[in-house]
């Protein structure tokens, strides 16, 4: 069976939260406690395809449960859960030792090694109690497991067989040298020498759709030529090196490489481009708007993500009109699942299209590999896609002609928020009331207006003059309408949108700093914009948050109004640095810096909103994804806005203007490719080098225009390596 994709496997985490543990790898991944156990009454279990094989997987000895001693994550599809036989009677210590060593990939393998350091021979009873229900995700992560028609369970010779009646669903536990008890049970009668070790080997194979997948993994193979090892040794490989004396950076950073080429999936038919599934373990899928994001951020690591992205993209353009998945002519995806998970997708087919802000990034992200000279061949050929796209921003996105991209939903089980706040009540008035259909959503403007320069640019560089015009146009009227629209002069910001009825929706949010992100805030309403971004009702201390505390809906522990994303933050930091605002754009950074600094330096998917003063640590959000795309690439975006790194290749310029925060003495970043070069960009004290920069125009300035304008004597000035 050849499956419609692969992944190269997620980093496994340990939740602070619950001490659940994540595995990721390929169709597969794994949710267990910390002895390695998945347990019926958690939303434990062995997941292929958003199918749970394997709802039930209890190791226990000598008929108790083990005791967990800690988790080494041994590589991102492997881990090894360390623990003990549990004390008897008044006994505090034990003499065996128990490690479980786990492999996951289109199944799983483990390895179950048992250390006896006691000074005499003992009896040991090893016990597996294992059961399936193949539920869908969903319905485990949402405790909503329905009652269904009883699985079977086949005893064999050196296996147990579960089997779904009517569907061609199995797993398979292959054991050797075991006693099959009874339903879902194993038994192994050991006797260990002192000082002794035995280990005993269990695989897991999947058969979904009436195929068995290829296992990854398997008893008496080793681990090092498998596909997932030689696809993590690859990426690593071809990563950007950076140094630094911020231990901070420095974890985010490597942190974030890791999470990256976890979170790649592969499709047969491309496999030499990856794309970014948008987070672990939930949502190991392709969505529109997380890929397109990601891929942007990441183009300073490796610009084959963003390639990736838009390759995959285009092949799955919207063609037709179809109100149940709300498929329209040129409308980017927004979720697209595959195999057995087809059908979860909303709308309940294979691709659910209702976002109404993937289209424009689309483009926005296709006119920024052609600035980084990258893939001009395929950017061309995808050109007639950006036309699709941006076709369908003036006759669909534009429902009512008034020049502004806005969205309703076309049937009840799509999404009633199609913007990245797309929680029912994630878009509100200041007094907390739902806004009426269709709306227009702020920073979906600022995208627009991104899209609209694009296009003007590729048609510049194909010397049509009338088709650079139009675009050139569009984007000034944009502007032009939106500073004055959305602007609310008595409160000074941005209103969240416009709703049905063109009534600004009032609320103080973060999604006005994408707007200046991507250029189409007026410069006489930035300083503003920055003020509020970071004041204490807005700015955390860790980041800045979804909603101010001022606002009616305002909730720290809610998704949406008033938890921190760290993407968010990140990109309003890129934002206030592209206005000159380098002040408050570093107090972004470094309170994010210090986010990921006291989690390990993963940043998580959001976390609540509390304020720095009121907790040490940011308070994490209980099915916060982890690693999740966006938040993976984050620590990138903010070294490019550290080093406003801007390149236009088309014009053989690259601008470098590097502004480091006081906490950061230094940031070295070699191999960042740009134009078919590899460059190295060295920051140390007031001083810039850029090497490897043969051809083109280095400039010690912000990329005009709209960046504003920094102090020159604050900035180190750029310095072209001699060769």
């Amino acid at each position: 069976m050849t499956t419609p994709w692969t992944y190269a496997g997620a980093v496994p985490s340990l939740s602070r939260a619950d001490g659940e543990v994540t595995m990721v790898e390929g169709q597969t991944f794994c949710l267990s406690g910390r002895a390695g156990d998945f347990l019926p009454d958690r939303p434990h279990g062995l997941f292929v395809l958003d199918t749970r094989v394997l709802s039930r997987w209890e190791l226990r000895i000598d008929g108790r449960p083990l005791e967990p001693l800690t988790v080494t994550f041994e590589a991102p599809f492997e881990a090894c859960f360390v623990c003990r036989s549990a004390p008897t009677g008044e006994r505090a210590d034990t003499d065996l030792l128990v490690l479980r060593h786990r492999s996951v990939g289109s199944g799983m393998r483990e390895r179950v090694i048992l250390r006896s350091y006691g000074l005499e021979p003992r009896p040991v009873v090893v016990e597996l109690r294992c059961d399936a229900d193949f539920a869908d995700l969903f319905e485990v992560k949402e405790a909503r497991v329905a009652p269904r028609a009883p699985i079977r369970c086949e005893p064999g010779s050196d296996h147990l067989s579960f089997a779904a009646d009517g569907s061609a669903k199995h797993t398979e536990v292959s054991v050797s040298d075991a006693e099959l008890v009874e339903r879902g049970i194993v038994r192994w009668r050991l006797v260990l020498d002192a000082r002794d070790e035995r280990e005993i080997c269990i695989e897991v194979g999947v058969g979904l759709g009436g195929h068995d997948l290829p296992r990854r993994f398997r008893c008496g193979d080793g681990a090092e030529a498998s596909v997932p090892r030689q696809r993590l040794a690859s990426w690593r490989d071809a990563m950007p090196i950076v140094d630094s004396d911020s231990p901070a950076l420095m974890s985010a950073v490597g942190r974030a490489h890791d999470d990256l080429g976890a979170l790649r999936i592969f499709d047969p038919d491309h496999p030499e481009l990856p794309v970014i599934a948008a987070g672990a373990p939930w949502f190991m899928a392709v969505f529109g708007r997380d890929s397109l994001i990601t891929g942007w951020m990441s183009l300073l690591a490796d610009p084959n993500l963003a390639l990736g992205v838009v390759e995959t993209l285009a092949r799955f353009q919207g063609k037709d009109v179809n109100p149940a998945t709300e498929e329209e002519p040129g409308r980017i995806l927004h979720e697209m699942r595959f195999g057995a998970a087809t059908g979860l997708s909303l709308g309940g087919g294979q691709i659910y299209y209702g976002t109404v802000d993937a289209t424009p990034l689309f483009v926005m992200l296709l006119g920024e590999l052609r600035r980084w000279g990258l893939a001009d061949e395929a950017v061309t050929r995808l050109l007639p896609h950006a036309d699709a796209a941006l076709a369908w921003i003036d006759a669909f996105g534009d429902r009512d002609g008034d020049g502004y991209v806005e969205y309703e939903r076309s049937t009840p089980s799509g999404l009633a928020n199609q913007g990245w706040k797309d929680s029912w009540d994630g878009i509100g008035f200041s007094d907390g009331r739902i806004p009426q259909a269709p709306v227009a959503l702020c920073e979906v403007q600022g995208y627009t207006y991104a899209a609209y320069l694009a296009r003007a640019h590729f048609a510049r560089e194909a010397d049509d003059a009338v088709t650079e015009a139009a675009y050139r146009e569009k984007a000034r009227r944009l502007k032009e309408a939106f500073n004055r629209d959305f602007w609310l002069e008595d409160r000074g910001w941005f209103a969240l949108g416009l709703d049905g009825s063109k009534r600004p929706i009032d609320a103080l949010a973060s999604n006005m700093g994408h707007c200046l992100w991507t250029g189409i805030v007026d410069d006489d309403k930035a300083a503003m914009v920055a003020q509020r971004l970071l004041s204490r009702e807005m700015f955390s201390g860790w980041g800045i948050r979804t909603l101010a505390t001022s606002m009616a809906a305002y909730n720290p522990v809610s998704y949406h109004n008033g938890s921190v994303w760290p993407h968010d933050s990140a990109l309003c930091a890129a934002g206030l640095m592209r206005y000159g605002h380098v002040e408050e754009a570093h107090r972004v950074i470094e309170g994010l810096l210090a986010a990921a600094g006291v989690t390990g330096g993963r940043l998580p998917e959001l976390f609540a909103g509390l304020a720095r003063d009121e907790v040490s640590a940011p308070a994490a959000y209980p099915t916060s994804c982890v690693p999740q795309a966006w938040a993976a690439a984050s620590p990138l975006l903010l070294i490019r806005a550290m080093l406003r790194f801007d390149p236009s290749a088309s014009e053989g310029r690259l601008w470098v203007a590097p502004v480091l925060p006081r906490s950061i003495g230094r940031c070295r970043i070699e191999g960042i490719e740009v134009a078919g070069r590899r460059l190295t960009v060295d920051v140390r004290g007031g001083a810039c080098e850029v090497s490897g920069a043969d051809g083109l125009d280095v400039l010690a300035s912000p990329r005009p225009p709209g960046h504003g304008h920094a102090d020159p004597d604050s900035r180190p000035q750029a310095k072209v390596a001699d060769h």
